[in-house]
């Protein structure tokens, strides 16, 4: 009798370490309201799940979401174009969390040129 609630336990418990993932990717962890913020690329990092980059600004440091790999390179946000040192704009969504340096990028503006990582949202 107890077999069946020690096979549901065990799935349940297997798949606990994916919860935390699960809850940061999309757009649930970040407000509705649009975001801009200017700096400097101190590091970045192109992959999967998605990219991620630091940015130097006049707030302090920042850590910036970008897109999947598939979704930069049809942005045309090459590596040679988004790298250290690089100025630009991100335009997106922070963080939720009151007091975390945190967005997700939907557009980023270098050299005055947009690469519009989400073209079916507004930004």
């Amino acid at each position: 009798m107890t077999r069946p609630w020690t096979i549901a336990g065990a799935a349940l418990l297997g798949l606990a370490p994916i919860a935390p993932l699960a809850a940061h990717h999309g757009w649930g962890w970040a407000t509705g309201e649009e975001f801009e913020l200017a700096g400097t690329v101190k590091s970045v990092r192109h992959g999967n799940p998605h990219g991620e980059m630091r940015l130097v600004t006049r707030w302090g440091e920042w850590t910036v979401e970008i897109g999947q790999p598939w979704r930069n390179q049809q942005a045309g946000l090459t590596t040679q174009r988004l790298r250290p040192g690089t100025r630009l704009l991100v335009h997106g969504h922070r963080s939720a969390r009151k007091g975390e340096r945190l967005m997700k990028a939907e557009r980023i503006v270098i050299a005055g040129k947009s690469y519009n990582l989400y073209p079916d949202r507004p930004s």
